[in-house]
Formats: structure tokens, C-alpha cells, sequence
């Protein structure tokens, strides 16, 4: 029955979320926001809500390990998929073809798990009321850097389009469908994050564990199917920019938490041990930055020699996770 309620609410989400990203598309079409903006805050914020909410109710449900290990667990996944496309699409090299376009924006996401992983070994005790100084400063650091990113929305070759076609839903309507997104995600959540904290009990696996396969690639799930629709429509900044930014978000969402975290400061109640995600994910972001600068071809056979290191390094963090319990 557990797993039901997991695999029912899970689907649920992932369907709520594809709309929440749908709709904000629209909202940024109808409001001329810029291309590279959309790709790496509106639509990554968009599709990395699920996250943000798994873990305000995996702490309300009394696991800090929980929501920190979904969020680091989908920077993980987020490079996977990266990597991931990049093999299946063959005809244009998706890291290569953005070249330098996101190299600011996998920089902040670098910048932003550093701190993430710095903050959760230094233990820093200061605080303003609950809230930790090193939670607020990973949002101030978060804000900076998109109002960073936001200079850079006139990027050639990221502009919005000059006029917009009569098929696209007006303002109005998109609003109200985010609206309406919003409030699925905010009633399903808890039934997702209950279930998988049941499941990682039945199991016995660890609830860092969990968070970072169950919970952390359910919740990133829409950021592979905007993410596919992107690459579909050949929009590669709007894809990789995805999933940078959802990255940027998930840390941004982390010094959030803390906010609904009332018994203290919640980067103090994280396992030390989860620094070790942080750093698997810091790892793979990198490997990303890497692949996305690099000039030179590099490929094994048919496999892009980049994209193929992401992969196993993602496969192989998965079960170093698995075998030392993180989080249990």
C-alpha cells in the first residue's frame, strides 16, 4: 500500500510539475523576459518547486536528512541527465553546442554546493532568531547571482521572439495554471515524503539514501521532461540552463528550508556525512562546466568521453552512497 500511495503521488507531482514548467514558459513568452533568464531562473525555479516543498514537509515530518539528501540527490541527478541527453543526441553535442553561454551559471551552482558543503562541516552556530547566518547567506549569495544572471538575459541568441503566436495562452490563463500547479504540489508533497520515509524504514535503507534516489530523482523528473521538450525543439540554452539552474535553485532552496525549520538552525541538524552528496554533486556540476567549455572533441567509439565520466561518476557516487548509509 505504501508503495502505491509513493508511486500514485509521485506521478501526480511529476504531472503537476510539467504544467507548473508549461505555464511558466508562457508567463515568460508574455512578459518578455530574457531566454537565458527563463532557462536558468524561471523555468528551473519552475520545475524545481517539487523540491523545495519535499523538503519544507520532510523537515515538518521531523527528517532533516531527508529534505538535505533529496536536494543534493537532484544536483546529482540533474548532471546525469545532462550527460544522459548529450549521448542520445547525437546530431549536435548539447554540452558543446551552448559553448560558453552557461558558463556563469554552472559557476554559481559550483559556488552555491561549495557552501552548501562548507556550511555543513563548519557547523557555524550563529544565528538571527532560528534562522542560521549560514542559511541566509546562501540565499543572499543565490539573489546576487541572479541578479547576475538577469544582466545577462540579452545574450545573443537568447532573445524572445518579436511576436508572440495567437496559440499562446494569454497571461491571465497562465497565471491561473501556475496558480492551480502550485496548489497540487503543495497537497501531494507530504504524501510523497511520508511514503518514501516509510519505504526507506521497510527497507532499511537510510533516509539520506532515500532522499537522494527516491525522493531526489522523482522530484527531478520534470527536469527531464522540459529538459527532453527543449532539446526537442533544438532551445540548448533553454535545456542546459534547466538544469544549471535547477541546481542553483535546489541550494537556494536548502538555505530556504531553514526559515520553515523552527527548531533550530537547519544546516546544524544535517549528518556531517552529507557533505560527501555535496561534494559528489559539486564533482558532477564541475565535470558539466568542464564538458560545457571544453573545445576539442573527445569521444570513445561513438560515446562522448565527457558525458560518459558524468555518468559513471554519478553511477559510482550512487553506491558509494548506498554502501556507507548516509544518513541512516
Amino acid at each position: 500500500m505504501i508503495w502505491l500511495q509513493f508511486i500514485v503521488s509521485a506521478a501526480i507531482l511529476v504531472a503537476a510539475a510539467i504544467k507548473l514548467a508549461q505555464y511558466g514558459d508562457v508567463i515568460a513568452v508574455r512578459t518578455r523576459l530574457g531566454g537565458l533568464f527563463v532557462g536558468t531562473l524561471l523555468m528551473a525555479g519552475a520545475t524545481s518547486l517539487p523540491e523545495l516543498l519535499s523538503a519544507i514537509n520532510a523537515v515538518n515530518q521531523g527528517s532533516p536528512n531527508l529534505a538535505a539528501g533529496s536536494m543534493l540527490g537532484s544536483n546529482m541527478f540533474n548532471m546525469f541527465m545532462l550527460a544522459v541527453l548529450d549521448l542520445l543526441n547525437q546530431q549536435a553535442r548539447i554540452l558543446r553546442h551552448v559553448a560558453m553561454k552557461h558558463a556563469l551559471t554552472a559557476s554559481l551552482a559550483t559556488l552555491l554546493i561549495a557552501l552548501v558543503v562548507f556550511f555543513t562541516l563548519a557547523d557555524i552556530e550563529a544565528a538571527i532568531g532560528w534562522v542560521g547566518i549560514d542559511s541566509l547567506l546562501i540565499v543572499l549569495v543565490y539573489v546576487a547571482g541572479a541578479w547576475l544572471l538577469q544582466q545577462q538575459g540579452g545574450t545573443p541568441g537568447t532573445e524572445m521572439p518579436a511576436e508572440i503566436e495567437d496559440k499562446v495562452p494569454s497571461l491571465r490563463r497562465a497565471l491561473i495554471g501556475f496558480s492551480l500547479a502550485t496548489l497540487v504540489l503543495v497537497i501531494v508533497t507530504p504524501y510523497l515524503v511520508s511514503s518514501a520515509a516509510e519505504i526507506g524504514i521497510m527497507t532499511g535503507l537510510s533516509a539520506g539514501f532515500v532522499g537522494a534516489t527516491l525522493i531526489g530523482i522523482t522530484t527531478s523528473l520534470p527536469e527531464l521532461v522540459a529538459t527532453v521538450a527543449a532539446v526537442r525543439a533544438r532551445a540548448y540554452d533553454l535545456a542546459v540552463g534547466n538544469l544549471f539552474g535547477s541546481n542553483i535553485f535546489n541550494m537556494f532552496a536548502l538555505g530556504l528550508t531553514d526559515v520553515f525549520y523552527t527548531q533550530g538552525r537547519f544546516m546544524g541538524a544535517i549528518d556531517p556525512n552529507f557533505a560527501l552528496v555535496g561534494l559528489l554533486g559539486l564533482i558532477l556540476t564541475g565535470m558539466g562546466l568542464i564538458g560545457n567549455l571544453a573545445r576539442v572533441e573527445r569521444r570513445l567509439a561513438f560515446v562522448e568521453f565527457d558525458a560518459l565520466i558524468i555518468l559513471i561518476g554519478y553511477l559510482s557516487g550512487m553506491y558509494f552512497l548506498y554502501a556507507r548509509g548516509i544518513g541512516a
